[in-house]
């Protein structure tokens, strides 16, 4: 288990880290999420005393990391795919690793083999492209046959074969009971592979739960079919909804439960064929929680004014 405990990290005047306080626990995929600057990264150097923290503690199955006596036997990790030799090949990079860390030879043929990548094992890391990085920093992670693994972007330049196989990949590490912690800003991808979720913004946490708690804390839309779309999208817009045309047939509402929707339309004459709540997605979620959050903002098309 990975437990952060009040941790703090503050560079001169800027909190990259305020007082982040949870635990990634085994035998499910944890995702971490968060705007760019929120301290996602900060916070995976620190677990891997790349950094070191103004305050608090973070312990792996209740020790530091840096007290850890071999490291990629009980932690595995992927920061940064590139962060490689580009002279190397990717057997030569992995062979390194293993002797440093008395881990058998036998075992980089199987995580070349296992990550896709045996047959550009030979070639230099430095033609690879980011989708080989992946793969080789995966592999990477792999050597030691750890109990936690972490990844920052893992699914980065990945294909869609690729992402869907890193999906299948993380399930059955958390099946192994193993902790998996995910850094991700891909909304729709975690929703699919995450069981639990850690949202942060600004250093701090904002929430955490399962993704099915976190979208129904957010209210979604109603999916509406009518028999005049017309007569009901004025009477919903005089009630402040928000609707959007989805077809020729649909329209899509929200700002008002189903209920309402239904009342509204009884009230106005309109007869409904369908009427179907559509929970929030995790991205919606995300954007509500964050909004405080960005790092930076902008925009939308036709908000800007020209004076």
């Amino acid at each position: 288990m990975l437990k952060i405990d009040h941790l703090t990290k503050r560079y001169d005047e800027t909190i990259a880290v305020n007082d982040l306080d949870f635990e990634v626990k085994p035998g499910v995929v944890t995702g971490f999420l968060g705007p760019n600057g929120s301290g996602k990264s900060t916070t995976m150097r620190i677990i891997l005393g790349l950094d070191h923290p103004t305050k608090g503690d973070v312990t792996i199955d209740g020790k530091k990391y840096e007290n850890l006596k071999s490291p990629l036997h009980e932690v595995g990790a992927l920061l940064d795919a590139k962060a490689v030799h580009p002279g190397r090949t990717a057997r030569n990079h992995l062979r390194a690793l293993a002797a440093s860390n008395r881990i058998k030879p036998s075992r980089v043929d199987e995580v070349l083999e296992f990550t896709g990548i045996a047959s550009v094992a030979n070639k230099k890391v430095g033609g690879f492209s980011l989708g080989m990085s992946q793969r080789l920093g995966i592999a990477a992670a792999l050597l030691g046959d750890p109990q936690v693994l972490l990844f920052d972007e893992p699914v980065n330049g990945l294909d869609p074969e690729g992402i869907r196989w890193i999906r299948e990949f993380f399930r059955s590490l958390a099946k192994e009971g193993r902790t998996v912690f995910v850094s991700s800003h891909l909304m729709s991808e975690m929703a699919l592979t995450a069981d639990q979720i850690i949202v942060i913004g600004r250093g701090k946490l904002i929430t955490q739960g399962s993704v099915d708690d976190l979208t129904a804390t957010v209210q979604g839309t109603v999916l509406v079919r009518a028999s005049n779309l017309t007569t009901l999208t004025k009477a919903l817009l005089a009630k402040k909804a928000t609707v959007q045309s989805t077809s020729d047939t649909t329209i899509s509402v929200s700002g008002l439960a189903s209920d309402d929707v239904g009342q509204i339309a009884f009230n106005a004459g309109v007869v409904i064929h369908e009427l179907t709540p559509q929970r929030a997605s995790l991205e919606e979620v995300f954007m509500e929680l964050t909004a405080d959050s960005l790092e930076y903002g902008a925009s939308m098309p036709g908000d800007v004014s020209h004076e």
